[in-house]
């Protein structure tokens, strides 16, 4: 399984589509049960919520097996080869649409009370559901948002079948899954609770990000976006590093390198490109100058490496204009120990840690103080750091959560292991910041 439930699923879904924010989509969600992974999204990308009703039309021996779907507006998608498969005939298509467009024409009136619907024109629109199957709904939801001159239409999904992008080609302008599992039988089997969504969360769902819209009309102006290389004084010490910020940044990661690495670490600098897509900003720096790298001692000197770490906090506290972001530390190797470090130092405002093969051991007695949310992350196939990983968390009190990306080594070389745990490090950010 990949999700608690639909807003567990919509939170790692939201990791995934930070790149929208300042863009000013519109997030459409498939009820019922895209109702609540939908309003995750709207409310990280600090959108509006709409709805598009499409009712799925079933085989009339086996209704859980659709063979296509009908929505607002007129719309109707039938998958020809289910229909021939299953035998179907014109009658009964017929007499199950009559069936269905009445439960549409139903729902449309209870979930909209009366409110026109968002403007969709011109604007960039995610399609938002619990997941694809045979894609008949989402077809549909796609096509009726086109039909109401949507600039661009991104479908978005928590789990989709391996093969989706190539069935659903040509239905909108991105598609995003978090998770397309080969193995692929019902969306339900990826969900702990996959518990039928209610009229009455559907409901609730809307009234709540309406809201929020409502109550952001006077919010702060968005953070400005940055992206330049910059220098750090701490003392005599000059240190370079680089900041990205997107537009409305939801927060920023300070990265913690490893021992003999750099702001320059191709792996840190893959994560830290995801985080940005999120809407995280990121700052990449140097602990350590050249001639500080050649006394070896330095590396694995925590205590220094973290004061380093919380004078480049206060650095960014005033550098950034606009308002204050939410601060988190994203460690490698030795470097998480310095991330976890500088966490526990009291008046510590850090929002969330993640560490990646990384050695919180350490960090020792400190990490008892540590209150900040902390994820570790580690390569099923690092044995030793693993073990380390654990009984560091033992010793957490903290949340925390020991996430093992299974096949990977230490450096998370393998194919797709660094980009599990970029994935991994960008949705606890994201929930956390």
């Amino acid at each position: 399984m990949y999700f608690t439930d639909r807003e567990d699923a919509g939170r790692q879904l939201a990791a995934r589509l930070g790149h929208l924010r300042g863009q000013d989509p519109v997030v459409v969600a498939l009820p019922r049960g895209g109702v609540p992974v939908a309003a995750e999204v709207a409310e990280a990308l600090g959108a509006p919520l709409d709805i598009c009703v499409i009712r799925k039309l079933g085989v009339p021996s086996q209704p859980e097996l659709g063979l296509g779907a009908i929505g607002e507006d007129g719309v109707r998608v039938l998958n020809r080869q289910v229909m021939r498969v299953a035998g179907v005939t014109a009658e009964q298509l017929a007499k199950v649409e009559t069936s269905e467009r009445a439960e549409l024409e139903r729902r449309v009136l209870r979930y909209r009370e009366g409110r026109p619907g968002v403007e969709l024109a011109g604007r960039t629109v995610v399609v938002v559901d619990d997941g694809v199957a045979t894609g008949s709904t989402a077809r549909a939801a796609c096509r009726i948002v086109r039909a109401r001159d949507a600039a661009r239409v991104v479908l978005a999904v928590p789990v989709a079948p391996a093969d989706w992008t190539a069935s659903m080609e040509g239905e909108a302008d991105d598609l995003v899954a978090v998770h397309t599992p080969v193995a692929f039988y019902a969306i339900g089997q990826f969900y702990q609770d996959f518990t039928q969504t209610s009229d009455a969360e559907v409901s609730e769902c809307l009234a709540r990000v309406a809201a929020a819209q409502a109550s952001s009309g006077a919010r702060p102006a968005a953070t400005r976006p940055e992206d330049r290389e910059i220098e750090l004084r701490i003392g005599p010490v000059r240190l370079a590093g680089h900041l990205t910020v997107p537009l409305d940044a939801a927060g920023v990661v300070l990265f913690a390198h490893g021992s003999g690495s750099s702001r320059h670490s191709p792996r840190n600098r893959f994560v830290a490109e995801r985080l940005n897509r999120a809407g995280l900003g990121t700052l990449l720096f140097d602990l350590l100058s050249e001639r500080e790298e050649a006394d070896r001692s330095n590396v694995f000197d925590t205590e220094m490496l973290a004061g380093r770490l919380t004078q480049a906090t206060d650095w960014l506290d005033d550098e950034l204009k606009g308002p204050e972001l939410p601060v988190g530390y994203f460690g490698a190797s030795t470097g998480a120990a310095a991330a976890l470090r500088a966490a526990a130092e009291p008046g510590s405002q850090v929002a969330a840690v993640v560490s990646r093969g990384g050695r919180p051991d350490l960090a020792g007695e400190r990490l008892g103080s540590v209150k900040a949310p902390t994820l570790l992350i580690v390569g099923g196939a690092d044995h030793q750091v693993l073990e380390l990983n654990r009984q560091a968390q033992a010793r957490l009190r903290c949340e925390s959560h020991l996430a093992v990306v299974p096949g990977a080594t230490h450096l998370f070389e393998e194919p797709g292991t660094l980009a599990a745990a970029a994935d991994l490090a960008a949705d606890w950010f994201t929930r956390h910041l």
